[in-house]
């Protein structure tokens, strides 16, 4: 099981507006300043989609936290 306090600080570093929500442009963005520059982005789009699960584009929290929970 992931660490809460570690997941917000991941979830921080991606949520680049401070808005609560992860969009696939700032998914994309932190992946690259982490050095994975393959992350395109459609790439970006299906991951955020494999995990939104109210469909709204975006990843809040709680549904960050549940993709670490396996």
């Amino acid at each position: 099981m992931a660490d809460i306090e570690a997941a917000k600080a991941a979830f921080n570093r991606f949520d680049a507006d401070g808005d609560g929500l992860i969009t696939a442009d700032e998914y994309k963005r932190a992946m690259a300043e982490m050095g994975d520059p393959y992350v395109t982005g459609p790439v970006a789009e299906a991951i955020i989609a494999a995990k939104d699960a109210n469909a709204d584009g975006k990843l809040s929290f709680e549904e960050f936290w549940k993709s670490l929970q396996g």
